[in-house]
Order: structure tokens, then C-alpha cells, then sequence
């Protein structure tokens, strides 16, 4: 289950989006060459993601930015980049373009470090702008809880375009991540599960003094919970299992 789309586009250009989705595809562009060599990737990897046990030793604090630009290949860059879009115009049109720039930053620096502190003595490198764009998740749940979000479910054979809100879409995301932070461990690579809840609760926190601004529990009453836009509506036919006939 995964969101394809939200209904309330934004209604001017999000430059600062748009940025952030050429930088990553074009620096994946720049080593995705290097991928089929293990020795190329991994000096990449370790030279420019987060090492935690680096950071804890007090070097390169810089990590914490490069890292956010790089990512382990297609799956990983479209999912990240999917997510950043849906969730990104909206923010970036009630913050300004600067502001928003900063407050991605900030998240994913933050996710970082959460991760860090998860394991401090790790030597796995983290890669991945998911802990940035988990804090524009974050933000988006504050300040448009109601707004309604396509939602593709796939099982199996099964497909069908569900339209639920995001405090519902993003409540299920949190949860998985949280309980996904609960059962990992940091120190044998995998998910940074970490760095996605830690990320979704910093760009929440950082927004608390925007929505505060915009008038608080008020704001959503005049907005309904959704981004201040006309709802575009889409058409699509719902898919359906396939009958199966009986002998």
C-alpha cells in the first residue's frame, strides 16, 4: 500500500521541489555506473553516508547533508522521490520556498542524527533522503490531517485506488516505522527505521511554530484540515478480482 497522488495540488510552482528532485536523480545518475562494482560503490558510500561511528567520534559532520543525495538504487531513489512530490508542493507553498529548503535540511540532519544515537558505534553506511522527506511528512500530517490522498493497494492479483486522509495514510506509515525502530537493530544494516520516525517527528515539531502562526486548532477549522486549494477530482475504475468460474 502506497500513496500515488494527493488532491489538493498546490497552486504555484515548488521550485524548491523541483530542485531537490533533479539534485538526487542526476547525482544517482552520476554513480549508478559504479553499482556493479562493489569496491567503487562501497568507497562512495563510505566516504560520503552517514558512519555513525563517525560522527560519534566527532568527523564529518557534513555526512549528514551528502548522505541525503545518495541512494542504494532505482527502487529506492523513485519510492523516496514518489513520496517527496506527493508531499512536498503543499509544504513548500505555506512555508516559501527558503524557509522550506532550510526545513528540509534540517529534518534530514536531524533524522540523522536520531539514527546516530540509535547505534553510535556503528560502521554501516546510511544512505537516503527518506529521513528529510519523513520530516515533510511530518509537517504535512500537522498542517493538513484531512487532505485526501490516493492510496494504491496491491495484493496478489488484487488492485484498487483507495482515497483516505492522510492523517490515516501517514498514521499507518508512523506505525510501521515505529514498530519497525522497536525490532531492528541498527548495527546489521537494513532499514533506518530510526531515521524515519526520528525525521517525522522533527519536521512535525518544526512546523508546530507555522501552524501556531496560521491560527492553530482555527486553522484547520477554516481549511477543513486540507491544503487551502480546490479539490481536483480524478476519474479512475476501480480494479476488481477476476471472477473465476466453478467446475
Amino acid at each position: 500500500m502506497f500513496p500515488i497522488r494527493d488532491h489538493n495540488p498546490s497552486g504555484r510552482s515548488p521550485y524548491v521541489v523541483y530542485f531537490l528532485l533533479a539534485a538526487n536523480v542526476i547525482i544517482f545518475l552520476l554513480y549508478v555506473s559504479k553499482m556493479g562494482d562493489p569496491e567503487s560503490i562501497n568507497k562512495l558510500f563510505y566516504d560520503w553516508a552517514i558512519l555513525p561511528a563517525r560522527i560519534t567520534d566527532g568527523a564529518r559532520y557534513d555526512t549528514l547533508v551528502t548522505s541525503m543525495f545518495l541512494h542504494g538504487g532505482w527502487m529506492h531513489l523513485a519510492g523516496n522521490m514518489l513520496f517527496l512530490w506527493i508531499f512536498g508542493d503543499n509544504l513548500e507553498e505555506e512555508m516559501g520556498h527558503i524557509p522550506f529548503l532550510i526545513f528540509y535540511v534540517i529534518s534530514g540532519i536531524g533524522a540523522g542524527l536520531i539514527h546516530v544515537i540509535s547505534a553510535p558505534y556503528s560502521g554501516v553506511p546510511t544512505i537516503g533522503a527518506s529521513g528529510a522527506i519523513a520530516g515533510v511528512m511530518g509537517g504535512y500530517l500537522l498542517l493538513f490531517p484531512k487532505a485526501k490522498v490516493d492510496v494504491l493497494l496491491i495484493l496478489i492479483i488484487y488492485f484498487r485506488i483507495f482515497t483516505v486522509p492522510a492523517f490515516v495514510m501517514l498514521g499507518i506509515w508512523l506505525g510501521f516505522q515505529f514498530i519497525g525502530s522497536i525490532g531492528s537493530n541498527p548495527d546489521q544494516g537494513g532499514v533506518a527505521y530510526w531515521a524515519h520516525t526520528g525525521g517525522f517527528a522533527v519536521g512535525l515539531a518544526l512546523c508546530v511554530p507555522l501552524w501556531l502562526k496560521r491560527g492553530g486548532v482555527k486553522f484547520w477549522n477554516q481549511t477543513k484540515g486540507q491544503p487551502p486549494h480546490p479539490e481536483k477530482e480524478y476519474r479512475y475504475s476501480a480494479s476488481r478480482i477476476p471472477k473465476v468460474m466453478k467446475k
